[in-house]
């Protein structure tokens, strides 16, 4: 029965009137007026309970706090570090090594292959010419004025008699 009442075309209409006429009522404005607010006057005698707060300062002290909640690092029970950055990603492995070379002439023995002399930082190396100087980095020719070195990457050099030069060489 209630089914069919709320189905029903009067009461759909009764419902749409009762809205619209309360539409009415609050656009008119007959509802009445808001109630005059005043301040109220404070009573001395409210204020004099004090609420007990040193009892509360034991509760957050660390001894008070269970052992797996405390880090000995850092005692503190609020610290998190959730909100730290991460760390970043360390730097790639070079892929280049550069050497301070000097050429300081060149030698050749009765029946032996010419030899390069070249200052390698502080060292003196003496180098025949087709073999490497350091790792990936080849003589080709030596002549009275000149040094030509190359490396694996095909970069070619060439160094003048007593002058230092910087060689960039790809790590293998």
């Amino acid at each position: 029965m209630l089914n069919e009442t709320v189905r029903s075309r009067w009461f759909s209409a009764c419902v749409n009137a009762g809205l619209w006429l309360l539409l009415v009522l609050i656009v008119a404005g007959i509802g009445g007026r808001t109630p005059r607010f005043r301040e109220a006057e404070a009573d001395m005698s409210a204020v004099s309970a004090h609420i007990p707060v040193t009892k509360l300062a034991p509760l957050f002290t660390v001894a008070s706090l269970p052992k797996t909640l405390v880090d000995a690092a850092n005692p503190n029970p609020f610290a998190t570090t959730h909100f730290m950055p991460p760390t970043p990603p360390p730097p790639p492995p070079p892929t280049t090594c550069k050497y301070e070379l000097t050429y300081q002439g060149f030698y050749r023995a009765a029946d032996g292959p010419v030899r390069a002399l070249i200052r390698l930082g502080d060292s003196l190396v003496a180098v025949p010419v087709g073999a490497a100087v350091t790792t990936n980095l080849y003589v080709i020719a030596a002549t009275f004025q000149t040094l030509t070195v190359t490396n694996s990457a095909a970069q070619t050099n060439v160094l003048t008699i007593n002058t230092k030069k910087e060689v960039e060489v790809p790590i293998k």
